[in-house]
């Protein structure tokens, strides 16, 4: 079970980019999600999950371009936080680094719920972390864009050629306008980028000039993803405000997004499901 709620991120509180008290709320928030992503594995391997693929990888396969790397790489740190830039002026939600260290993690958590190898789950991991690196060109294309930065990077850092090319492609599909899921890889990407929908992603601080997407997202207190083995079965439990926002209001700015996570879902092997104050939707 993956959660994504107040208890892990906390509020988030937009600050300039040379804010560096914002720059240390974010960094304790990407901590603390890493965090729970250290106890995840720690708590799989005591349980003998690692699973006997993962093994044979770790042994066969040398990784000279780690997730790692990636979380320490200033040249996409940089694109990260100046596509956030530009999303803040234009008016979008955050798309910080924690946004992408939340869905790299919850990516590689969902492969190796599904039984995937580990080298498959860090494939997802930094395809998660680098997928926004596009808006730091446009927002128009940002996927396609963050693809072609994205191989770039990663065939300059002497990263396995195959790798670079399905995390290049995984981006290249995450944005519902004109991507699907392909692969495990981009399926992951798809289910993790767009099921992170919380309160704290809004930062416009006036409600009454909240656009569609700022009160759908202030209106979400709290998610959940976890996965159903014996149905087939990958969930989102959403906790929402109808105060705020109605049912009907989350499906009109989101069901594409959510039909993008049902086909990606599908590609995985799973049915996904949408339950909203209990009631299940979709």
């Amino acid at each position: 079970m993956f959660e994504s709620n107040r208890n892990i991120l906390g509020r988030y509180c937009e600050k300039s980019s040379d804010d560096k008290t914002g720059k240390i709320e974010e960094k304790r928030k990407i901590e603390k999600i890493e965090k729970n992503e250290k106890s995840e594995k720690t708590e799989r391997a005591e349980k003998g999950e690692m699973g006997e693929k993962s093994e044979k990888t770790e042994k066969t396969g040398v990784k000279k371009v780690s997730y790692k790397k990636i979380r320490k790489s200033r040249e996409v740190n940089l694109l990260i936080d100046r596509g956030n830039e530009i999303l803040g002026i234009l008016g979008y939600t955050e798309h910080s680094q924690v946004h992408a260290t939340l869905v790299a993690s919850r990516a590689a958590w969902l492969l190796k719920e599904l039984g995937y190898p580990e080298h498959v789950a860090e494939l997802a991991r930094i395809a998660g972390y680098m997928h926004d690196i596009g808006n730091s060109i446009n927002r128009h294309d940002h996927a396609h864009s963050g693809a072609i930065l994205a191989y770039g990077i990663l065939k300059d850092m002497k990263m396995e050629l195959t790798d670079a090319i399905i995390i290049s492609s995984a981006i290249g599909q995450h944005d519902e306008s004109t991507g699907t899921a392909i692969d495990a890889v981009s399926a992951a990407l798809i289910i993790a980028d767009k099921t992170d929908v919380r309160r704290n992603r809004v930062r416009n601080r006036i409600r009454e000039n909240f656009d569609a997407h700022d009160r759908v997202n202030y209106a979400v207190l709290s998610t959940k993803l976890s996965v159903i083995r014996e149905k087939k079965m990958i969930q989102m439990d959403m906790e929402l405000d109808d105060r705020i926002c109605s049912v009907m209001d989350y499906f009109e700015i989101f069901l594409q997004r959510m039909v993008m996570c049902r086909r990606a879902s599908e590609i995985l092997g799973f049915r996904f499901r949408l339950v909203v104050n209990g009631n299940k939707l979709a």
